[in-house]
């Protein structure tokens, strides 16, 4: 007896014996429809988690064997979740500046026309942004893609409502004007993004889907996405691209911003990057509204080519010191206290203000003319923009850099031109993968110089020059005639006179040859990039670098934290550093060393200034750590430490 309630105790000791968890995965499982997809994940015992039919996926949380299992099976693509981020009364002069206030007084306000902000949500209650001009309400839903539910929107980030303000603000400056484009103008809120402006491509995915299936439900004809990543594929194979051009294909017109890494060529980030969409880079006024004279290409403008050789940005709109809308009580208001221009209106520069500027123009012309199609918008917008001229009558910047130039309300509106945008490309075929295309760009192997195909006397070297201003004037006619998204069938030979490299360290080595046979040099893993809604970037200051210039000191710290294991309760702090000179102005390339604790993390600025150092995984158990400034180097400046405003910080866990 004995023996066998020991047996029995041994068995139920078994039993009872700690399982170790597996970790399960975030990814988006692609198939040749959703359900196929569903059923796939559910088969191994995953989780579905997101339906994202919109490009035939799921997202699904899946251990790494049944991924494995998965990814076995045939006519099934896989890719990580990844992160994506966002890049931030008185009179806000870009109406002016692009001619929407001409429209204003002809009552072209964008009414009936629905724009879509896809970004951290918005603040209902701001000024200008709760009804139109004829007191009708603006807002007429709120969709939140992170939980999938209708919401009444709110904004802890206040990124939203600053593009939003700029789309569409009916709110009257003190001079009578709007202060912002399309006053009259709709507006479906859709946040994909949290209060630091981080999101993943599940929850963008969703929310771009969201807006397709209720396109028609609330006139959707416009979908602003002011956030950018670093490509890590051609533009057809990206998850989040893929659903961009089906809002296109759907009726929807795309704006997307160019993104904030410029002036470096080939910095065009997703979704600017595919070739149908409309891509806007930014220019700055240097703060001399009235004097068109002395304007100029903002440096941290993105630019192109993309490496399937499609010029972009297609345009360039008002970004630099754009003044509109924002809660002070928001994360990018605390950030940047200095910016605040009162308790209500903020100052932000960036791609994704120049972006929302083209956005309310669109609105602007698809009420005026409600027939046009998404490539006829993107024709009339590029046929009437203001190509940037130096005296002699020749470009200021490369067509990389400006496009077809800073973008005109007026003239969009009032443009009867057909057939120059998109042509002789099948977004269906794009979509199936039957066909891919490339545009015209190609590098001259022994110069470096940038060129277009076909059109003799055109080259760029890649540089920018930012020394003087220049009048955005009329438009200009490239080449001989350049055909604005004229593209070849992906499979032309063509070949890039240097190697590209991918943002994750994945190398598209020397004279790959641009053809169907093409095959990638093993499987491509999506990694956990972050992308920016949009990201931070200070005003760009129109004179030549100071001279004298020889230290630096820490400007501000910014911390965030995030969840790494829910579960667990696993999470990470951030701290992002901003670096300035004497001079007050950004200091790019300069190293900042600091520590967690006890371990040391160092990361390199950039054009804004600024770098993010994250710590290791902390467990639940730590409910705060601190980050503090050890050292800076860099080959010009020294670094003043008494200058320092801050040198530490706290982070709490999320």
């Amino acid at each position: 007896m004995l023996q066998r309630i020991l047996t029995i105790l041994m068995i139920v000791g078994l039993l009872w014996s700690p399982v170790t968890p597996q970790v399960r995965e975030s990814v988006i499982v692609q198939a040749t429809d959703m359900a196929t997809a569903a059923a796939l994940v559910r088969a191994v015992g995953g989780e579905v988690t997101h339906e994202l039919g919109i490009i035939d996926a799921v997202g699904a949380k899946v251990t790494r064997a049944q991924l494995a299992s998965i990814e076995a099976q045939p006519y099934v693509r896989t890719y990580a979740n990844r992160e994506v981020q966002v890049a931030a009364g008185p009179s806000t002069y870009f109406p002016t500046l692009v001619e929407a206030n001409r429209l204003h007084g002809q009552n072209i306000l964008g009414t009936g026309v629905t724009i879509a902000i896809l970004d951290t949500g918005h603040w209902t209650s701001a000024a200008g942004l709760s009804k139109t001009p004829s007191n009708q309400n603006k807002l007429l839903a709120g969709y939140d893609a992170i939980r999938n539910r209708m919401v009444s929107p709110s904004d802890a980030s206040g990124h939203g409502t600053h593009i939003t303000g700029i789309a569409m603000s009916s709110n009257l400056a003190s001079d009578g004007t709007y202060q912002g484009v399309a006053p009259g103008a709709n507006l479906v809120s859709i946040a994909a993004f949290g209060a630091n402006g981080g999101g993943t491509y599940f929850d963008v995915i969703r929310g771009i889907a969201w807006a397709v299936v209720n396109k028609n439900t609330y006139n959707i004809r416009v979908l602003n996405c002011s956030f950018s990543a670093p490509p890590q594929s051609y533009y057809w194979d990206d998850p989040l691209n893929q659903a961009i051009m089906r809002a296109w294909q759907a009726g929807i017109v795309v704006v997307a911003a160019a993104g904030n890494t410029g002036p470096e060529p080939m910095t065009i980030g997703v979704p600017g990057n595919v070739p149908y969409v409309i891509t806007v880079g930014a220019m700055s006024d240097n703060n001399t509204p009235a004097d068109r004279s002395d304007d100029f290409l903002s440096s941290f403008s993105s630019t192109g080519p993309t490496v399937e050789g499609f010029v972009k940005p297609e345009v360039v709109a008002p970004g630099g010191h754009i003044v509109n809308v924002m809660h002070s009580n928001t994360d990018v208001a605390n950030t940047y206290p200095e910016f605040q221009i009162t308790n209500f209106y903020f100052k932000m520069s960036g791609t994704s203000q120049a972006t929302a500027v083209t956005s309310g123009i669109v609105a602007l012309m698809l009420q005026a003319n409600p027939n046009l199609t998404p490539d006829d918008v993107k024709c009339r917008l590029l046929s009437s923009a203001r190509t940037a001229m130096k005296a002699d009558g020749s470009p200021a910047y490369s067509i990389f850099q400006q496009g077809a130039g800073m973008v005109n309300a007026y003239d969009a509106v009032y443009s009867s031109a057909t057939g120059c945008a998109n042509q002789n490309m099948d977004i269906a075929a794009d979509l199936a993968g039957t066909v891919h295309y490339g545009g015209r760009a190609n590098q001259d192997p022994v110069t470096g110089e940038y060129y277009l195909m076909g059109l003799d006397g055109y080259v760029w070297g890649g540089t920018y020059v930012w020394s003087e201003g220049y009048v955005w004037g009329e438009s200009y006619v490239w080449g001989d005639g350049y055909v604005w998204g004229n593209s070849y069938v992906w499979g032309d030979a063509y070949i890039w006179g240097e190697s590209y490299v991918w943002g994750n360290g994945y190398v598209w080595s020397g004279s790959y040859v641009w053809g169907d046979s093409y095959v990638w040099g093993g499987s491509y893993v999506w990694g956990n990039a972050t992308m920016a809604v949009n990201k931070w970037v200070f005003d760009d200051p129109y004179r030549a670098p100071a001279t004298g210039v020889s230290t630096m000191h820490v400007a501000n710290l910014a911390g965030s934290s995030t969840v790494v294991n829910a579960r667990r309760g696993d999470w990470q702090a951030n701290v992002t550093v901003t670096v300035r000179d004497n001079g007050g102005l950004p200091v790019k390339d300069a190293d900042v060393t600091g520590v967690w604790g006890a371990t040391s993390y160092w990361c390199r600025t950039d054009i804004s200034g600024q770098c993010t150092i994250s710590s290791a995984t902390l467990s639940k158990n730590v409910s705060s750590v601190t980050f503090t400034v050890r050292d800076m180097m860099h080959t010009l400046r020294a670094y003043n430490a008494s200058a320092n405003s801050m040198t530490s910080i706290q982070v709490s866990r999320p």
